[in-house]
């Protein structure tokens, strides 16, 4: 998985290790990475951390490879990577847009490339992919981020097509507002940005990452064997 020393990441890589998962995380912060790992193990679960930028291809393939250089398989995986700078379609510059575009969405294309011919090649399992509720609604502050989300849902409903005889699952998750670090950053420093989010939900919160890690342990497990393709809304209400 990706994007897992935090957040929804953070949670499902908890989740899934004490549901009996061996756990396989890749991010960038190697220190936290490690720590991450540790607890996990130190918790009676198997993980191994591996440095990965998920921008990078061979990083990417180095992931997917060391998943199955040590556990021998690789039965699923959760893209759930993303994040980037926010701007209108005005106001962002063409570095902004690439670097957010790599990030949530090219990430997701590499992913798929390496996860999927091991995943058939250990005898099928499922993908999650991480879009966002920004992707569907759009939001004129988040225009490379809104665009990279939604292709991260054509992207899902591609891969579940190319591999749907293959035992193989492809789903993504369109998640809303979560109660992660990089929420907590919005409250703390922009308190009238967060108060315009809050303002619009419909169930008056922030959705949890336990929550999040529920929904994902679910799609990735056998009692979801008839859903592919699906791109699924978890963000009380908001886009119903």
């Amino acid at each position: 998985m990706t994007g897992g020393t935090q957040g929804m990441g953070l949670a499902f890589a908890q989740r899934a290790a004490t549901e009996g998962a061996s756990v396989v995380i890749g991010a960038r912060d190697k220190d936290r990475g490690e720590e991450v790992a540790a607890q996990i193990r130190n918790a009676g679960g198997n993980a191994l951390f591996v440095p990965t930028d998920v921008t990078v291809e061979e990083e990417m393939a180095r992931l997917v490879d060391s998943a199955v250089s040590e556990f021998g398989r690789l039965d699923g995986a959760f893209n759930n990577a993303g994040g980037g700078p926010m701007a209108s379609v005005r106001d962002a510059d063409s570095a902004d847009w690439h670097r957010s575009l790599a990030l949530n969405l090219t990430s997701v294309f590499y992913g798929l490339k390496y996860e999927l011919p091991a995943i058939i090649a250990s005898g099928g399992g499922a993908i999650v992919n991480n879009a966002s509720v920004s992707g569907v609604k759009g939001d004129a502050a988040q225009a490379a981020y809104n665009a990279s989300k939604h292709g991260v849902i054509g992207l899902t409903r591609s891969a579940a097509l190319d591999v749907a005889r293959s035992g193989v699952r492809v789903n993504a998750l369109v998640t809303g507002l979560i109660d992660t670090p990089l929420w907590q950053n919005v409250v703390n420093q922009a308190p009238s940005t967060a108060e315009r989010y809050l303002s619009v939900q419909p169930t008056g919160r922030a959705g949890t990452s336990d929550e999040v890690a529920a929904l994902t342990t679910f799609l990735l497990s056998d009692e979801a064997t008839f859903i592919s393709g699906a791109s699924i809304a978890i963000d009380g209400a908001l886009t119903a």
